[in-house]
């Protein structure tokens, strides 16, 4: 079920009203309602993924209980192992089974020994990327005794399977929303205003955004042999926008349903395109993966508080990593391997922590010196995003080699498209509100708040009319294959 159609829109206010109304129940009520109607929601792509769903929250329940009864260090390493195997090993096996399975037949084919094709025909479940990490950090920080386990198996089954984040994140901790789940909840309608209005500004995102540059940048992918480089730069733009509005759009919905719910969900996004180096960029960009590799794999490796050797090996270990999570495709860990190569003079000269606070904070404008750092950063990240995008890694250094020729310096061919010029119309709209609502969760938070009645609610409608009028044509989410 999409955020952006119409069953979701039936869906969402149907659960709405039914939970709220249980509200004179018991908080125990509320968690199960929650609980069916996100195996509803998740059942629509295929219900045999339930499966695998109900499978991760019984192994991680039961280890995590089984940890904090043992005291035994060997015992408690021992169901930790369990719960990494577990939840890496469904992962592995149907996100990056035949990557391995294809390059592994073609090592041998190149060295003239041929053997015949072992891959499945294996479906990758929808989401399974984001809830197999959300389940595995909460029987880690068990395991650290950073967390008590909980003995209510409902709450932990609603935290695991919690529609509005499940198939696309944010990934969350279970020390922040956990124990939401056994906390009495009221209905407030404050919160449930700014929800809608965070669900709003997710939608245009997506909707007129992402689906909009989806197709300029799908056509000019597709073709980019019969192009010339300047369109081929409006090509990486255009997706640098369709994955930033497709996935920063998916947080703000996520996180503006949850909070109809009552619930609070941590910011995914901040902005990362106002980012004046790369490092500010992947503390603004997916900030709940981000922070997972961060904790659980970078500090444990020693993070940057070590030597040079070792704090170069720790980044690239992430970098690529974090490119191998995103797909089973050479170009994910170029990719991965290319933001390496940018950060890595920022942390070798302890620049990397510079531009931490808000960009142009209290003021209007940037200078001229940060204007200049938020388009080279912009610049860095867009090439970056060719790898990503690239049907493979021979696509991506045509595209580039292309890109870089001497017809950079042309007028891009597609500008004589009124689509195209909308497109980037809209674009810029978008980047005007969220520059002057940067210093808040979301663009529309104080926006929403501080303009009077009847230019809020202008505003509101004009985005809707925007929405149903030049929505662009409908695209599955890009992180739904992750």
């Amino acid at each position: 079920m999409l955020f952006n159609s119409i069953d979701f829109a039936i869906f969402l206010p149907v659960v709405f009203a039914i939970y709220w109304l249980a509200q004179k129940l018991s908080l125990q009520i509320q968690n199960l309602i929650l609980l069916i109607a996100s195996y509803f929601f998740y059942g629509l792509w295929d219900w045999r993924f339930l499966l695998l769903v109900a499978f991760s929250t019984v192994v991680d329940y039961t280890v995590a209980n089984s940890i904090e009864k043992s005291s035994d260090l060997k015992t408690r390493k021992n169901l930790l192992l369990i719960s990494v195997f577990v939840n890496l090993g469904l992962l592995g096996f149907f996100k990056y089974y035949n990557f391995f399975i294809d390059n592994f037949t073609e090592t041998f084919s190149f060295f003239g020994q041929p053997i015949g094709s072992l891959s499945l025909n294996i479906i990758l479940p929808v989401g399974i990327s984001f809830y197999t990490f959300q389940t595995l950090s909460y029987t880690i920080d068990v395991y650290r005794k950073k967390l008590k386990p909980t003995k209510d198996f409902i709450s932990f089954a609603t935290f695991v399977s919690f529609f509005p984040q499940l198939v696309a994140g944010p990934i969350e901790r279970a020390t922040n929303l956990l124990p939401q789940f056994y906390t009495k909840r009221t209905f407030n309608y404050a919160k449930s205003v700014d929800g809608m209005r965070q669900i709003l500004w997710g939608l245009f995102k997506k909707v007129v955004i992402a689906d909009n540059a989806a197709q300029y940048a799908n056509q000019i992918f597709n073709n980019s042999d019969d192009y010339s480089g300047s369109t081929l730069v409006l090509g990486a733009v255009m997706f640098a926008f369709q994955i930033y509005g497709d996935f920063s759009g998916y947080s703000d919905v996520a996180i503006g349903t949850a909070r109809l719910f009552g619930f609070e969900l941590k910011q995914n996004f901040a902005f990362p395109y106002f980012s004046r180096d790369i490092a500010e960029f992947w503390r603004r960009w997916h900030i709940s993966l981000s922070t997972w590799f961060r904790d659980y794999v970078y500090f444990p490796l020693g993070g940057s508080r070590v030597g040079s050797f070792t704090k170069v090996r720790n980044t690239f270990i992430i970098f690529l990593i974090s490119g191998f999570w995103h797909g089973s495709n050479w170009t994910f860990i170029v990719w991965g391997l290319l933001n390496a190569i940018y950060f890595l003079p920022l942390l070798l000269t302890n620049n990397n922590r510079n531009n931490i606070d808000v960009v142009a904070q209290g003021k209007m404008l940037p200078s001229l010196k940060d204007f200049l750092a938020i388009i080279y950063t912009f610049s860095l990240t867009t090439v970056a995003w060719v790898f990503f995008r690239a049907d493979n890694l021979s696509h991506a250094f045509s595209y580039l080699s292309n890109m870089f020729s001497v017809s950079l310096f042309s007028i891009p061919e597609m500008l004589n498209d009124k689509g195209v010029l909308i497109t980037l119309f809209y674009i810029f709209m978008m980047l005007v509100i969220e520059w002057f609502g940067r210093e808040q969760e979301y663009a529309l938070a104080s926006l929403g708040i501080k303009l009077n009645k009847t230019v809020r609610y202008t505003m509101y409608y004009a985005m809707i009319i925007v929405l149903l009028w030049f929505g662009g044509e409908e695209q599955a989410f890009v992180y739904f294959q992750f």
